[in-house]
């Protein structure tokens, strides 16, 4: 008898998809020449980064880290079909490395964000405490390597969301949206009552203090 549980928890679910329309705002704005919004949906994405780094602490069950931190091997394991049948509850172990993946190239696309100059009109909050050569370099990361590679792990993730539903029936933009999966064994649930959702708008709270705290104290 299969078995529905609740997986995804509201604050993951509402970070994944407020995550997609900032950077999807971010790439638009970028193009557009749009650079004040630019900066306000790079700030949204590093508060949202902040929040997700605490909640992947404090968060629900399959939202934690400590649910995908998988050994070097498991994603072989799994194109193998030896994998852990609980590895497919969450985030996969090749999910697991998409999230991280993005995650870290997340952070640095926004650091060094915070840094870059375009030497026209637009320049980051932090570029006037470094060094010239150091603005350059981030700023040139900023523009040409780093919006290249989430662009090419967006579009990897997509690629995935469609293979899991075409090759393997499993609807992962559904779980995403309602929180649930069907599954054929009964693992524990993710918490996802009143009081975690009190304590993750605690934390991004927190996470939009430490943003503000940041650009306040760039300030000159």
């Amino acid at each position: 008898m299969p078995h529905l549980v609740r997986i995804w928890d509201l604050p993951t679910r509402l970070f994944h998809w407020l995550l997609a329309l900032c950077v999807i705002g971010l790439i638009a704005t970028a193009q557009l020449g749009h650079m004040e919004w630019h900066f306000r949906l790079g700030y949204a994405v590093l508060t949202l980064l902040i929040f997700r780094l605490l909640w992947g602490l404090f968060g629900g069950r399959w939202s934690r880290f400590a649910a995908f931190l998988y050994a070097p091997a498991s994603p072989v394991a799994v194109f193998a079909r030896e994998g852990d049948p609980l590895h497919a509850v969450g985030h996969t172990p090749t999910g697991a490395l998409s999230v991280f993946g993005l995650l870290f190239f997340l952070l640095a696309q926004v650091g060094t964000g915070l840094f870059s100059d375009d030497e026209i009109a637009a320049s980051g909050p932090l570029a006037r405490l470094a060094s010239g050569d150091l603005v350059s370099l981030v700023s040139w990361y900023h523009r040409e390597v780093g919006k290249r590679v989430l662009i090419v792990l967006v579009i990897l993730h997509i690629l995935a969301i469609l293979y899991y539903l075409w090759r393997k029936r499993q609807n992962l933009v559904r779980a995403m949206l309602t929180g649930d999966k069907e599954l054929a064994q009964a693992v524990p649930a993710s918490r996802d009552d009143a009081r975690s959702r009190l304590l993750a708008a605690v934390l991004l709270l927190l996470s939009a203090g430490a943003t503000a705290l940041l650009l306040w104290l760039a300030a000159p």
